[in-house]
C-alpha cells in the first residue's frame, strides 16, 4: 500500500471555540501479487483510489490523558469520483474476480464518533470518577453494486488491532469481549456503544494509573441494507490504564461476551478475553 495526502485544517469560530474543521485530498495504491487469502476478490493486480475527506469535530475535554470533563464529536466523510458513471464499462458483464474491475476503487465511507465525559464529583476533587460515554456509527456505501470496493471496509471484535494476517486495508474497530476480528470481517456497516466507569489511583506529572469498569455493545454488517442498531453484541468487563511519559499509554482489560458471535445459530459465546492496549484505546 502507498498513499499520499494533502489536508487542511482550521479552527472554527462558530458556534464557538471547540470546532473544527479538516479537508484532505489523498491517493492511495493498493497492490497485490499472488495473494493467497481469499480476503479480496483477485490475487495478483492494483488498485487505486483519489479521495476526498471532509471532517467536522469538535473537542472539548480538558484532558488528554484522564478526561474528567466534555465531550468529543467527530463526523466525517470519504469520497472518491463515481468512475463507472462514465468510463464505460460493463461492470454487470465483468467476472467478480477480474482485477480490471478494481483498477479503480470508488466508495464513499461515512463515520460518526461522539463520546462524553461527566464527573461524578465537583470539579475541586482531583481523584473524581468519570462516567465516558461512547457512540460510534461507520457505513460504507457504493455507487455500482456491480462495482463495490473490496477495501476500506469494517473489521469488528477484540481490541481494535488486527487479529489475522490476512486483514489488510481495513479499518480496525474494537469490542471487548471477542476475539479480535470474530464479530465480522469486511463488514460496510458498523456501530458500537459503550458506557465507562473510571477511578483514578495515581495522578501524577511522571504518572498515571487508574481503573475501568465497563460495558459494550456492537455488532457489524456486511450489507448496508441489513442494518439493524438493536441487533447487538453485548459485553462487560473491568481494566486498568497506566501513562508513562517515556512508553505512553498501556492497559489490560478483561471482558466477557455474552452473545453469539457466528450468527443466532451458533452456540459460540464471546466468553472471557484478555485485551491489551498499546499506544492509544481504539
Amino acid at each position: 500500500m502507498v498513499g499520499v495526502s494533502l489536508g487542511y485544517g482550521k479552527r472554527l469560530e462558530w458556534p464557538d471555540d471547540y470546532f473544527q474543521f479538516m479537508a484532505e485530498l489523498g491517493y492511495q495504491r493498493y497492490g497485490l501479487k499472488n495473494w493467497s487469502y481469499n480476503q479480496f476478490p483477485f490475487q495478483t493486480g492494483t488498485s487505486n483510489s483519489i479521495t476526498l475527506g471532509l471532517t467536522l469535530s469538535r473537542i472539548s475535554t480538558d484532558n488528554p490523558i484522564y478526561t474528567r470533563t466534555g465531550s468529543q464529536f467527530t463526523l466525517s466523510v470519504s469520497a472518491t469520483p463515481p468512475f463507472s458513471l462514465w468510463d464505460g464499462n460493463d461492470y454487470d458483464a465483468m467476472a467478480y474476480s477480474d482485477p480490471n474491475k478494481y483498477k479503480w476503487s470508488e466508495y464513499h465511507k461515512w463515520k460518526l464518533k461522539v463520546r462524553t465525559f461527566t464527573p461524578l464529583t465537583p470539579s475541586t476533587v482531583t481523584r473524581t470518577p468519570v462516567i465516558a460515554t461512547r457512540v460510534e456509527f461507520g457505513v460504507l456505501g457504493h455507487y455500482n453494486k456491480n462495482k463495490m470496493t473490496p477495501f476500506e471496509t469494517f473489521d469488528v471484535g477484540g481490541d481494535g488491532m488486527s487479529g489475522y494476517t490476512s486483514s489488510f486495508a481495513t479499518e480496525n474497530i474494537a469490542l471487548r469481549g471477542y476475539e479480535n476480528n470474530s464479530i465480522a470481517t469486511q463488514a460496510r456497516a458498523y456501530t458500537r456503544l459503550g458506557l465507562e466507569l473510571r477511578y483514578p489511583f495515581i495522578l501524577e506529572p511522571n504518572s498515571t494509573i487508574y481503573g475501568v469498569a465497563f460495558l459494550e455493545a456492537g455488532n457489524a454488517w456486511y450489507n448496508v441494507k441489513d442494518l439493524n442498531p438493536f441487533d447487538l453484541k453485548r459485553s462487560a468487563g473491568v481494566g486498568a490504564r497506566i501513562f508513562l511519559p517515556m512508553i505512553g499509554l498501556m492497559g489490560i482489560d478483561w471482558a466477557y461476551g455474552f452473545d453469539t458471535v457466528f450468527g443466532s445459530g451458533s452456540r459460540e459465546r464471546g466468553g472471557s478475553q484478555f485485551h491489551f492496549i498499546i499506544g492509544q484505546e481504539f
